[in-house]
């Protein structure tokens, strides 16, 4: 039986590198039986954590009406959930560390998110891989403290321009990546 795959993404280049990784990833993961669902944190509502600690009070994962209120039973829902970012500049980019950092609200509504699988896709221009570690190691961190497996990353450098991606094994790694849930 295939699983429950959530895939947040956090560039709102449509047509951009990592997006294309995303969609390598997602017919891979739809053809082993997955049921993938996509959410493009780029165009979504989200506003960053207030840490306020009044999540789930009101039933919603966030007090502050936004799209995090969307994707927290989602996410809840899911058996695994897959991260994929360009790098801007050596970090998470906004788009989608807005989405990671109200995970709060699971803690602070005592919700058990453990167990769930995770992976990162991810991309830069800069040509050393190192650049990539501001991606890396949050997740790492992240997927450690909610108790999730962290069971594969495809991070390349070297990719600026639209399409350049092309040039790179980048989307047959990410497609190999949905062997792995």
């Amino acid at each position: 039986m295939g699983k429950k795959i959530i895939v947040i993404t956090g560039s709102p280049r449509i047509k951009g590198n990592s997006n294309a990784m995303t969609e390598a990833f997602i017919k891979a993961a739809e053809r082993k039986g997955h049921k993938v669902t996509r959410y493009d944190a780029a165009n979504m509502t989200l506003g960053g954590c207030h840490a306020c600690k009044r999540c789930y009070t009101t039933g919603k994962a966030c007090i502050h009406d936004d799209d995090f209120n969307i994707l927290a039973p989602c996410i809840e829902a899911a058996d695994a959930v897959v991260f994929s970012m360009p790098v801007y500049w050596y970090s998470i980019p906004a788009q989608i560390k807005c989405v990671i950092d109200k995970f709060y609200a699971f803690m602070v509504a005592g919700r058990n998110v453990a167990g769930k699988q995770c992976a990162l896709l991810g991309c830069c221009a800069e040509e050393n891989e190192s650049a990539l570690q501001g991606v890396r190691r949050p997740v790492e961190m992240m997927a450690d403290f909610l108790g999730w497996q962290l069971i594969g990353e495809v991070l390349v450098p070297g990719v600026e321009a639209v399409g350049d991606i092309q040039k790179t094994d980048a989307l047959s790694r990410a497609e190999a990546l949905a062997d792995l849930f």
